[in-house]
This record gives C-alpha cells, sequence and structure tokens, in this order.
C-alpha cells in the first residue's frame, strides 16, 4: 500500500489535536475525509487541511468505504466499539481512541473480528510515547541505577473541582464515562507494558467533587507476576499534584513531576515532529540516585508521531501495529476487575 487513505471519524479536541497532525504528517498515510457534522468544525477541518473532504456522518462514510483504507475513531466512548465494527465489515482497518470499547467482551469481539477479517486493529494509546514513559523504559532496561523494582508509582492528577455538562458526566455505563475509562485507560496500559498482566487487583474508586455521579478520583494498586507493584493514582480534585512517577528498586529510584509537553504543544496548534518536539528543558528533567544523592536525569524526546508511524508500517507489510486489540482486551479486564474491587472491598484475582 503506497500510500492509506484514511478518514478521521470525529473532530473534537481528540480528532482536531491528537490524530489529524500526526495522520497529516506521516509518510504512507493520506487524511482523505474528516467525518463532523458540525459545521465550525468542519470549516476548521477545511482550512487546516485544504483539500479535505468532510463528511457529515458516519453513515456517508460507509457507503463509501472502499475509497478509504483506514477509518481512526475519536468519537464519545459510546461509538467507539460500533464504529469500530462497522469499518471492519466495511473493509477497513481501524485506529480506535480510548477506552477501545465499553467491556473487554466488546474488545474481545472486536479482536475476533479483526482476525477474521486480516485487518489491522489498534487501541490509540498514544501515552506509550510520552518522553517521562519512555525514560521509565529505559532505566529499566540498563537496570543497574534502579537495580530491581519493586515498586513502581504513576499519576494523572488535576484541579478540576467544577463539573461540565456533558457525556462524561453519564452515568449509562454505555459511555464508559469516570476516570478510570478515561485517563486510567492509559496509566493501566503503560502498566502491563512494563510488567506484564497482574495477577491481582486492589481498587478505591470514588466520586468526590461536589454533585458528580461518575467516579473522579481512583486509586488502583496492581501486582505483576513478578512481583512488582504497580500504584495508580487519578484525580480530578487533586489541589496538590504528586510526582508523575516514582519508581523505586532495590539500587534507586526515579522520582518525575510534570507532564508531558507535547499535550500542551498540540492544544496551540503546533505542527508535531520537528525540531524540539517533545523535548523537556533541563527543569522539568526527573531525579535518579538512593538516599540524599540524586542527580538530574534527561528526558527522552516525547514522540507520539511514532505510533502512526507504526500504524503506516504495518499497513504497508502486513506486521502488528503499535498497539494491539488484545492490549485492549486486557487493560478492560484491569479495569472491570478495579471496579469489582472497588465495589466489593475485595482484592480481586485475574486468571
Amino acid at each position: 500500500m503506497a500510500e492509506a487513505r484514511v478518514a478521521l471519524i470525529g473532530y473534537g479536541l481528540g480528532g482536531e489535536s491528537f490524530h489529524a497532525p500526526f495522520i497529516d504528517v506521516t509518510a504512507g498515510l493520506r487524511l482523505a475525509a474528516v467525518v463532523t457534522g458540525n459545521p465550525e468544525r468542519a470549516a476548521r477541518a477545511r482550512s487546516r487541511y485544504p483539500g479535505v473532504e468532510v463528511l457529515p456522518d458516519a453513515a456517508s462514510l460507509w457507503s463509501r468505504a472502499a475509497e478509504f483504507d483506514l477509518a481512526v475513531i475519536t468519537t464519545p466512548n459510546r461509538h467507539h466499539a460500533e464504529q469500530a465494527r462497522a469499518a471492519l465489515e466495511h473493509g477497513m482497518a481501524a485506529v480506535v481512541d480510548k477506552p477501545f470499547a465499553a467491556s473487554s467482551a466488546e474488545a474481545r469481539q472486536l479482536a475476533e473480528l479483526a482476525g477474521r477479517r486480516g485487518l489491522l486493529l489498534s487501541p490509540f494509546h498514544n501515552r506509550r510515547y510520552d518522553g517521562d514513559f519512555r525514560t521509565v523504559r529505559r532505566l529499566l532496561a540498563e537496570g543497574d541505577a534502579l537495580g530491581a523494582v519493586h515498586r513502581f508509582e504513576s499519576r494523572f492528577e488535576r484541579w478540576r473541582p467544577e463539573l461540565k455538562a456533558g457525556w462524561k458526566e453519564s452515568t449509562d455505563p454505555a459511555d464508559a464515562s469516570g476516570i478510570v475509562f478515561d485517563l486510567g485507560s492509559h496509566l493501566i496500559d503503560q502498566a502491563l507494558v512494563l510488567f506484564g498482566r497482574p495477577r491481582r487487583v486492589y481498587a478505591e474508586i470514588s466520586a468526590r467533587r461536589a454533585g458528580s455521579q461518575v467516579p473522579d478520583d481512583a486509586f488502583l494498586a496492581l501486582q505483576h507476576e513478578g512481583g512488582v507493584h504497580s500504584h495508580l493514582w487519578l484525580s480530578a480534585l487533586a489541589a496538590d499534584r504528586g510526582p508523575r512517577f516514582r519508581v523505586l528498586g532495590d539500587a534507586g529510584a526515579y522520582v518525575k513531576h510534570g507532564m508531558d509537553p507535547q499535550e500542551d504543544a498540540l492544544r496551540t496548534g503546533a505542527v508535531p515532529g520537528g525540531p524540539g518536539w517533545g523535548e523537556e528543558p533541563e527543569s522539568a528533567w526527573g531525579r535518579l540516585g538512593a538516599g540524599e544523592e540524586f542527580r538530574p536525569v534527561r528526558t527522552e524526546p516525547g514522540g507520539y508521531q511514532d505510533y502512526y508511524a507504526g500504524i503506516a508500517a504495518a499497513l504497508t507489510d502486513g506486521g502488528q501495529p503499535p498497539v494491539t486489540a488484545d492490549d485492549a482486551v486486557t487493560g478492560l479486564e484491569v479495569i472491570e476487575a478495579a471496579y469489582r474491587s472497588s465495589q466489593t472491598h475485595t482484592v480481586v484475582e485475574l486468571p
């Protein structure tokens, strides 16, 4: 496939900032269509990507599916699985924003359908390409500085005490709303990448903001096969943020504050992948050491563009995408175990 024709379904924050810019700069991909019924969003898409076709709804895309190779789905959560299924049934590969589906059973069915059809199906876990996470992976691979890791701490904490009307506050299970499905999908995926499928899951999941009906504060503890414990914090009501990462080993620790800079850059309309993309200033670097002796460690450059480069390569050579549908199934199994744990106040065993 010389150039895959991509249809982007949805042009809200996700489509406009996290998908379209990377599709546009990735060799082997062409942003051929944007699907949105919102006139203002349609105008923005045409302005930034001259020549892109704007379709009013997903039905218009399915009726012309033979003209496209890849559907990128970044619509409200309740549509992710149904639109992924429709794309596959119409012969299109699919990239699906998180959460991949509202349940592990639904995700497993999609993975099986993609397998039967011989089509690429990939969850969009761009946070694997955060610079700080890449730094953690490098330190773990090197081994010497941290030694045998026994605890991995990871946080996505925000101070957003006011509720915003919309589907993200819905209590309908089909909307897969709440902070565990949202930010938790990223933190769980990162822990699985580093340490594999957990054996046990414990969680505390709460709605803390005044008037909130959906979870906005959570703690998850995962015990992995190798003995590492992952402690994951998620909150929209954190008036003081803890470290983004704190990795403890028997030879040292790595501690990192602050968030990867790519999201802020994308929100301002920056074009990804240019000189200095994903770089952090030295003042933001994490620290590595033990006791009273710590030194700064340069943060690896972040590179969300590498996800779409991997998608383009997989479409060309038929190989595995950078994130597989099976990865999403496991992540959703952990989320379901976390909810069971919180509701029953027990530790849940995973098969």
